[in-house]
């Protein structure tokens, strides 16, 4: 086993681990921070999307050595004022478009969709249809439309 340190939705963590565990099961299992869900394990339906230093990233698909002391990692815990609790524009539209059903993608699905709006506003524009079909995340459920609705509401408050 070895100490990985790093930070998680703003706290400086260190964990005992072996070099190979996936940071997902870190995360769930070690932290108990429940919000990435794991659904393939393989870095292909994308339930687990976090950020790390402000990217969009799947932590069923890094082993926790490859995270560094400085590495900032975000889950859907940690979108939500610290202060108020106030949620997140993009949590917040997603409620107010009823965007989940049984809800387990949509952490992933939220997670990708700001790291998306923001790729988008660095690069001078708005988000696109182009953008949304760079976002690979597996909803079951099938409400993409929803979604779509969601990012764009939420686009305009961010």
């Amino acid at each position: 086993m070895s100490q990985h340190t790093f930070t998680v939705n703003g706290e400086r963590v260190t964990v005992d681990a072996d070099d190979k565990v996936r940071l997902l099961w870190v995360l769930r299992d070690l932290l108990g921070i429940t919000g990435p869900k794991y659904g393939c394990g393989i870095n292909v339906c994308k339930a687990c999307t976090s950020h790390i230093n402000g990217k969009a990233f799947n932590p069923c698909a890094v082993p926790v050595s490859a995270i560094g002391p400085d590495d900032e990692i975000t889950t859907i815990e940690g979108l939500a004022d610290p202060a108020t609790g106030e949620l997140h524009p993009m949590q917040q539209a997603w409620i107010d478009r009823d965007v989940a059903q049984c809800g387990y993608c949509q952490p992933g699905q939220i997670m990708a969709a700001i790291a998306k709006v923001k790729q988008a506003r660095a690069e001078g524009r708005e988000i696109s249809d182009a953008d949304f079909d760079e976002i690979r995340n597996i909803c079951r459920c099938g409400t993409y439309s929803r979604i779509r609705e969601a990012v764009k509401s939420a686009a305009a408050k961010m």
